[in-house]
């Protein structure tokens, strides 16, 4: 049991996610976990006390005022005695309170009196996860280290809505959890930095030169590292994918801005180079769009090559200790590895087969041939998740062995 005999204080808060708080009760006490649950007055709108009460095995708290909870274990004690706090679902409500000190109901005097660490699944309509009061309490509760999970993209139960915001998945809630309630971690005390997903190149401004990166496998493997110890830093292209939990995302749009984030962050341990940067951009990009003429061809674009920041990264005066480099090949996948890793100054090629067909630019899963000067070893077809564990148990046997 990954989670034998850990405290976990859950707190739901209202909205219609409030539902998947049961699921994650069940998916909790299969791992062993003790959950003690506190529901806010708009959770009950949504879940009832006796639901959560039977699946948690544990008495619901619901009110700051009551004399019979006060008595016998108080908003203090609920506070400490755990090893964590979740809040799933977490409401905009409830993290502005968070943001700003509130305590006018038991859930929000909780965790403002908490010393404990708090992990938090967000759920609530789009527009209110982007509105800017939104994400200025995301940036302070962040900041005071806050960690979360989510939310994710999709159609909103309520209103049909499609955008960030969905509630994380139970089970995603609950790797989250293991991840910071887990034991020793071989990459503790590391710095480690990844690129994601593509970059975005303008012509003009309303078009631009791209791939077909979706950053799934990039994310996978920031969030492995993380979860091995390492302090990590994700600097990501344009992607529709939520910032991993545990990591401190960098968001950039264009392959120089990606270069200029990865090297402000020099000197690290480890450096994953996974994003598919454009390999040229356009030398001078148009003010204002490009406008279609009947009867004209269309201008010529001057193209200019973008910087190669693995090599960057590999030949630089702050090197990591261990540089991987991917390489996304439709032919002579080995033979093009190896000359990779001789030019970019890589210690590993992580290799893969983006021909037709075969799903891993954009897909969910990934076949890939570790390349060294050594050697090659190929992995079977794999979830990218997998192949993201994968490569940071790797990682993590490789980089004591490399010089400093």
């Amino acid at each position: 049991m990954t989670l034998g005999g850990k405290r976990i204080l859950l707190i739901i808060a209202g909205g219609i996610a409030a539902y998947k708080s049961l699921d994650l009760i069940r998916r909790l006490r299969e791992r062993g976990a003790v959950v003690r649950p506190i529901m806010t007055k708009a959770a009950q709108e949504f879940v009832t006390p006796l639901a959560v009460g039977a699946l948690s095995a544990s008495h619901v708290y619901t009110d700051l005022f009551s004399r019979e909870d006060e008595q016998d274990v108080g908003h203090i004690r609920l506070a400490r005695e755990c090893d964590l706090v979740v809040v799933a679902p977490a409401t905009a409500d409830l993290m502005a309170k968070m943001a700003h000190g509130l305590a006018d109901d038991l859930a929000s005097a909780v965790l403002l009196a908490s010393d404990r660490p708090i992990l938090i699944a967000p759920a609530m309509n789009p527009k209110m996860w982007t509105a800017s009061a939104t994400q200025r309490n995301l940036a302070t509760l962040q900041k005071d280290g806050i960690q979360f999970v989510g939310p994710m993209e999709g159609e909103m139960a309520e209103s049909g809505e499609r955008g960030l915001g969905r509630m994380a998945e139970p089970l995603d809630i609950v790797a989250a959890v293991e991840q910071q309630l887990s034991g020793p971690k071989p990459l503790a005390g590391m710095k480690a930095v990844v690129t994601s997903g593509p970059t975005h190149e303008p012509i003009d401004p309303v078009r631009y030169i791209a791939n077909r990166s979706s950053g799934k496998q990039g994310h996978a493997i920031a969030t492995a590292l993380a979860k091995l110890g390492a302090e990590v830093t994700l600097v990501s292209g344009p992607v529709t994918i939520s910032d991993p939990t545990g990591v401190r995302t960098v968001h950039v749009e264009r392959a120089e801005e990606m270069r200029d984030a990865v090297l402000a962050n020099l000197p690290v341990d480890i450096a994953v180079m996974v994003a598919a940067v454009a390999d040229w951009r356009v030398a001078s990009s148009a003010d204002q769009k490009i406008k279609k003429l009947p009867g004209e061809a269309p201008a010529p674009l001057q193209l200019t090559e973008n910087p190669d920041i693995l090599k960057t990264v590999g030949h630089h005066a702050q090197r990591p200790r261990l540089v991987v480099g991917f390489a996304a090949e439709t032919q002579n996948i080995d033979e093009n590895g190896r000359s990779k890793l001789e030019r970019k100054g890589a210690d590993l090629i992580v290799a893969n087969d983006v021909s037709a067909g075969t799903g891993a630019m954009g897909g969910d899963r990934n076949s890939v041939r570790l390349i060294t000067k050594t050697g090659v070893e190929a992995w079977p077809d794999l979830s990218k998740t997998e192949v993201a564990e994968r490569l940071a148990l790797w990682i993590a046997t490789h980089v004591s062995g490399t010089s400093r």
